[in-house]
């Protein structure tokens, strides 16, 4: 058995878009209210609830931009209009609530490299779209571009693996570290001539230095738990040619079957498969450092299911 951490508290739920946008708290809620007591009986011992913490500015600016950090702190105090071209409105409070997911999913990668815990996972993390200059795809700030940064430069790792299995392609973590050789990246999406944001193709393999350390493979709507494992199959390959210090999975639900925004057919199968084939991977080659987050998906009861299957694939080896 493992040690994992997962985020709770009450601040992950204050990322919520008012209705009808698909992104609400919600989301969040149903995994506090009805997976996790359920989880907490059964791992009472290995299981452990972590409270989120707001980033600090330095944190931030780990990766964003000063000016853009600031326009989101005015946004925030109005409450009103977009950070972006319409798809990610402001709220009141809106710093705070993003500032929340990026401090709590470093908070987990610190207790991680301390030892405190095995394994994390954060629901409300993985907000991938979102640049270091811009918000996008209903993500305001960029967790998991902040930890990379924290890992690369304050940490000093030399390698860190990102995969990404969310329908969606993961456009913000992608290009800002196009050419970055100690990001190795996997990015398992729905086609981008397909689906937002119209990005991620299969020729796009890093830049300079970084050539061939990137790996898109974009699924057809329609494509299902046996065209996710068949791709799974390149994946390991990619991953053989290299030697991560840390692991961090965005585990989007949205590519489960009936999801209202995308095309994909996927069961909870397939979280299942690639967190226990990035536990076992992790175990073997970086000392176990694997961080989970939620990323997106928009049905429900989808989130439910493929959530419970990380955390207890987390959980046993």
């Amino acid at each position: 058995m493992c040690r994992v951490g997962v985020v709770y508290g009450e601040e992950a739920l204050l990322y919520s878009f008012p209705e009808p946008h698909p992104f609400r708290s919600d989301r969040v809620k149903r995994f506090y209210d009805e997976v996790l007591p359920e989880l907490l009986k059964i791992y009472p011992n290995d299981l452990v609830t972590v409270k989120l913490e707001l980033a600090s500015l330095e944190e931030l600016l780990l990766y964003h931009d000063p000016e853009y950090v600031d326009f989101v702190k005015k946004k925030s105090e109005l409450g009103y209009g977009y950070l972006d071209y319409g798809d990610t409105p402001a709220f009141k409070g809106c710093f705070e609530a993003s500032s929340y997911i990026v401090g709590s999913t470093l908070k987990l990668v610190k207790m991680m490299m301390k030892g405190e815990v095995d394994h994390g996972f954060n629901p409300v993390g993985g907000l991938h779209h979102a640049r270091r200059d811009r918000a996008a795809g209903f993500c305001i700030f960029n967790d998991a571009s902040v930890a990379i940064k924290y890992l690369l430069e304050v940490v000093k790792l030399k390698q860190v693996l990102y995969i990404d299995i969310d329908a969606h392609h993961g456009d913000g973590v992608f290009y800002d570290y196009y050419f970055d050789k100690k990001l190795i990246m996997v990015d398992i999406h729905q086609d981008g001539r397909t689906l937002y944001p119209g990005t991620g193709f299969t020729y796009e393999r890093g830049g300079g230095e970084a050539e061939g350390t990137k790996l898109n493979i974009p699924l057809m709507p329609g494509a299902g738990d046996e065209e996710f494992i068949e791709a799974w199959n390149t994946v390991e390959e990619f991953i053989d040619r290299f030697n991560p210090e840390f692991i961090i999975l965005q585990a989007g639900a949205d590519g489960l079957s009936g999801d209202p925004l995308t095309g994909l057919m996927y069961s909870e199968r397939v979280h299942e498969h690639a967190t226990s084939r990035l536990h076992k991977i992790a175990e073997e080659r970086c000392n176990g450092r694997l961080i989970a987050l939620g990323g997106g998906g928009y049905n429900r009861e989808n989130i439910l299911k493929a959530w419970r299957k990380v955390l207890i694939n987390l959980l046993n080896l």
